[in-house]
């Protein structure tokens, strides 16, 4: 049962229309996937998404359009970060071997850290340079917060398995995965045609109102009753659900207060994406650049979506843990691309602002557990786990589930 009309949730297409009346999907928020997210990309497979149609394989790359910054080269892992560091633009010696001495710690402390520890914490010792260029863009895009309050024992984790982890499909698992199609037809779609091909009853435009314990077992929603209910839901409609249960009586009412009272408590960062458009057709030096942000310049990334498939002069900055209000960060992008990429001909097409994008992954942080009671369960990128709010979280949160029954 999903409450929206198309599948996918934050990860969905929006048709759009272009200023000379074409029509476009554009989506909801310019995603990346890595190679080191094995359980994505084989459930991708798995409904009959070909990887390497949908989605273009580049190292990883955090230059800016100076081309200053690191880019790993195609060489096997840990090779590729170690040549990556030692060809870096801009670097000079003490930053490089402040990387190198700081990656051996972490090495050695086999990633992990104390729980209170944040990412600043963790890269004290780091200059500012590799902080700014890359421990910042890399803490913002993986956890969608700030370093300041970001939680380095999930960062840990990140690196771990980005870096000295394993690909899937012949993927390397630092090389980033850029969509080639649009979200839609990268799994949602798919999975959805899959689940009906298999006997499936999907419903959309279906938005459950209500849950309650069944006194003949199992549970009843919207008055159809279930042997079990798994909610794979946003942590707000699923504590509503739960909520709801709870009200309407059940023998297991203290475990799901519990429950309740975690997912509750949860934060939220926002993420925006504000696709801008051009007459020019002139492309940047890579798909996608890391860009030097501060407060007048908020963008992290921008992505040319000519070569993602789209169409020519199509933008697409992303800002995570965003702040603005959208007029205000418009006018600050439009002021960046003119800036950083001298871009000053682009004109805003279609701004999305995911104002509960993900939850603020702090250190310390509890998450809901899996099982919320006898028969009902959770899944989701917010549901405890090692991984941040991420696709890759979400799938294996999902696995878990299923593996549970």
């Amino acid at each position: 049962m999903e409450a929206a009309r198309t599948s996918g949730g934050r990860a969905r297409s929006l048709p759009t229309k272009l200023p000379d009346g074409r029509e476009v999907l554009l989506d909801n928020g310019q995603h990346v996937l890595i190679g080191a997210y094995c359980e994505t990309l084989s459930l991708m497979q798995h409904v009959g998404v070909d990887l390497r149609d949908a989605l273009l394989e580049v190292p990883l790359s955090l230059r800016h359009p100076d081309g200053s910054g690191l880019k790993l080269p195609r060489l096997p892992t840990p090779l590729d970060a170690a040549v990556g560091i030692a060809r870096a633009r801009g670097w000079n010696w003490r930053d490089k071997l402040s990387l190198i001495r700081t990656a051996q710690r972490w090495q050695r402390a086999r990633f992990s850290c104390t729980a209170p520890a944040t990412v600043a914490d963790l890269c004290a010792t780091l200059t500012i340079t590799v902080r700014r260029e890359l421990i910042e863009p890399l803490c913002v895009s993986a956890l969608n917060t700030p370093i300041e309050r970001a939680s380095g024992q999930v960062f840990l984790r990140v690196l771990r398995d980005s870096l000295f982890g394993r690909g899937h499909a012949g993927f390397a698992p630092a090389a980033l995965l850029l969509p080639k199609v649009d979200l839609g037809r990268c799994f949602p779609d798919a999975a959805v045609d899959w689940l009906r091909a298999h006997g499936a009853d999907v419903r959309f435009g279906q938005r459950v109102q209500a849950l309650a314990r069944d006194p003949a077992g199992g549970w009843r929603v919207d008055q159809q009753r279930f042997d079990q209910v798994l909610l794979a839901t946003a942590p707000w409609d699923a504590a509503r659900l739960v909520e709801s249960a709870i009200q309407s009586g059940t023998d297991d009412e203290a475990g799901m207060r519990e429950w309740l009272e975690l997912a509750q408590a949860l934060r939220f960062e926002a993420i925006a994406t504000v696709y801008a458009m051009s007459a020019a057709s002139a492309r940047l030096a890579e798909p996608m650049l890391s860009l030097p942000g501060d407060a007048a310049f908020p963008a992290q990334f921008v992505f040319d979506r000519a070569q993602l498939g789209g169409p020519a002069g199509l933008l697409a900055f992303v800002v995570s843990a965003s702040t603005l209000e959208r007029v205000l960060l418009e006018a600050a992008v439009l002021a960046q691309a003119r800036a950083q990429l001298g871009r000053g001909d682009l004109r805003v097409l279609r701004t999305v602002v995911e104002k509960r994008a993900t939850f603020a992954c702090t250190p310390g942080l509890q998450r809901p557990a899996q099982r919320i009671a006898s028969g009902l369960l959770a899944c989701g990128d917010y549901v405890a786990g090692p991984y941040p709010a991420t696709i890759e979280g979400s799938v294996r949160s999902g696995l878990s589930a299923v593996g549970r029954w």
